[in-house]
């Protein structure tokens, strides 16, 4: 098994995880995550961090990476999972990436543009000027990247910034970049699938794990964030579940909202994530209602 990469994409709180370990029990294989909120440290609870126990029965790669305050990005996902990937195969063993995150997955088989990298204290400043007048910003952009510019709202404050940015750093516009070939993190014959339990099923089994979650802590666990001295603006706490909890915490609303407030934003993500993997030919998509996924799996792999 030691050239089969084995991938295992699909919407939030559809089985993933499960799926993943026992494959890699079946297989000798390790799990390569692919979700974008479990690379932060403490952040277990509100992000569904595989158990330690599910942790020590098959190793789990790509978690606790960085702090919640630090930006993570694609291009540095790619680099680094790849480095685990081939070195699980260099073991003879198979790795099973594992994970919802997209732009993670793009960014791992099918490569990003090679968009520089842009200090922070540019982005910093960048950014404050696009929100001080982002009409001048976007009349700027117009001038300088009409390409990208004629793809974008005024609205879209971040990626106007982002275009912004790039030129600055670079005197280049972010369509230079984006029009050169794309570099993946790994190039290997993949078996890629996409979990897909039915939407009924689906949500049910997010209501639940919302639950679940709070049963095992998720509001002690977003208290411990801010007594470490994050807070609601910190990057990581800015998504749906924490963002929630923080807002009860303040006493901005009652926990009851906080609990149905992330249900909706978990089963909204969810459909984002769908509409994004439907419109990948490459996957076959398993329905957990109909067929034993590990039976579906591994049939394709023989």
């Amino acid at each position: 098994m030691s050239d089969l990469l084995i991938v295992i994409a699909g919407p939030t709180a559809s089985g993933k995880t499960a799926l993943g370990i026992r494959l890699a029990e079946i297989l000798g294989g390790e799990v390569v995550s692919a979700d974008s909120r479990q690379i932060y440290r403490y952040m277990d609870v509100g992000t569904a961090k595989p158990t330690p126990a599910e942790r020590d029965a098959v190793p789990h790669w790509m978690l606790d990476l960085v702090d919640p305050e630090t930006p993570y990005s694609a291009a540095e996902y790619a680099s680094t999972s790849s480095t685990y990937i081939e070195d699980i195969l260099s073991r003879n063993l198979t790795p099973i990436v594992v994970g919802g995150a997209g732009f993670y997955l793009e960014a791992l088989f099918d490569g990003l543009s090679p968009v520089p990298s842009v200090p922070q204290d540019v982005k910093e400043r960048v950014s404050a000027e696009v929100r001080t007048n982002v009409t001048k910003a976007f009349l700027r952009l117009q001038e300088i990247d009409p390409e990208t510019a004629e793809k974008l709202k005024i609205t879209d404050l971040q990626r106007i910034a982002r275009a912004l940015e790039v030129h600055t750093y670079t005197s280049l516009p972010l369509s230079h970049f984006q029009s050169l070939p794309r570099l993946p993190g790994i190039d290997r014959a993949t078996i890629r699938f996409c979990l897909a339990p039915n939407r009924r099923t689906l949500y049910d089994r997010i209501n639940l794990r919302t639950t679940e979650m709070f049963e095992n802590g998720f509001i002690e666990e977003t208290q411990a964030l801010f007594d470490r001295g994050y807070d609601r603006d910190t990057h990581a706490l800015k998504t749906f579940g924490y963002r929630e909890i923080g807002a009860y915490l303040a006493g901005e609303i009652h926990l009851e909202d906080a609990v149905e407030s992330i249900r909706a934003r978990t089963r909204q993500y969810a459909k984002r994530q769908l509409t994004w993997f439907r419109n990948r030919s490459e996957m076959t998509w398993l329905d957990p209602n109909e067929n034993d996924p590990v039976d579906a799996v591994l049939a394709q792999v023989e």
